[in-house]
């Protein structure tokens, strides 16, 4: 709403982790195959759904919304496995822990790993952001936030398992159940934990939204939307590799 002049991404926090699965008795075995199915996406305009509809039309498909023969259906992750279970639902481009729940629960199979259609399988799915009121008036906290973000992510990569039990413990405490450690373990080899904002990603997702017509008549202009130097200060002083806008 800003046009991002109100908040700075300082930082990466998660990549990857989505997929798309499709029901092992859907039929689907190549992009093709997809039209005349239904497909679930988190919302509308949200990363998986402009990641589907735009990996749809590099294969020569198109949703229903622009003019195709692909249902692509924006729902919540649960409901999504709900009508995924009851065969629905043919498919879903949806995040972790969801995309192994699909699977374990709802006979469902990876087709694409969205890592597969990125450099090096990177691509951003969490930032650690600020205001950028804040950033201005506080630096030194923006500084010691990195500072324990980056340690953070360093011991969470050495120590996945006792990483993986501490989320679990604060998923339980949130939903009053923890995930099964199949879903978990599963999740957990989808995604990359790291403070790498991989920017690149973000600019070619938002030209994919622009392209869909998600963003208006103008080119969303995201120069200023990363505030990387306090990051890479603590990088070096760690003996860490910089990261790049």
């Amino acid at each position: 709403q800003s046009g991002g002049k109100d908040v700075r991404i300082i930082a990466g926090a998660t990549s990857a982790g989505a997929l798309l699965v499709v029901r092992a008795d859907s039929g689907i075995a190549k992009p093709a195959d997809f039209a005349g199915k239904r497909l679930a996406t988190p919302q509308l305009g949200n990363t998986q759904d402009v990641a589907a509809r735009a990996w749809l039309q590099k294969n020569g498909l198109k949703d229903k919304d622009h003019g195709g023969n692909v249902d692509v259906k924006p729902i919540a992750n649960a409901d999504a496995l709900a009508l995924f279970i009851k065969g629905e639902l043919q498919a879903a481009w949806v995040p972790e822990p969801w995309a192994t729940r699909l699977i374990l629960e709802g006979n469902g199979k990876v087709f694409l790993d969205e890592r597969d259609l990125w450099p090096n399988g990177d691509f951003v799915t969490t930032h650690l952001i600020v205001s950028a009121k804040f950033l201005a008036g506080h630096p030194d906290t923006v500084e010691k936030l990195l500072r324990a973000h980056v340690k953070t992510t360093q011991w969470i990569n050495e120590n996945p398992d006792q990483a993986k039990r501490l989320v679990n413990d604060g998923i339980k405490q949130v939903t009053s159940a923890p995930l099964p450690e199949a879903v978990i373990n599963g999740a957990w080899r989808n995604q990359k934990t790291t403070y790498d904002p991989i920017a690149s990603s973000l600019r070619k997702s938002a030209d994919d939204a622009f392209a869909l017509g998600y963003l208006g008549e103008r080119k969303p202009d995201l120069s200023s939307i990363y505030a990387l130097d306090p990051l890479n200060k603590v990088l070096r002083e760690l003996g860490l590799r910089e990261v790049s806008k």
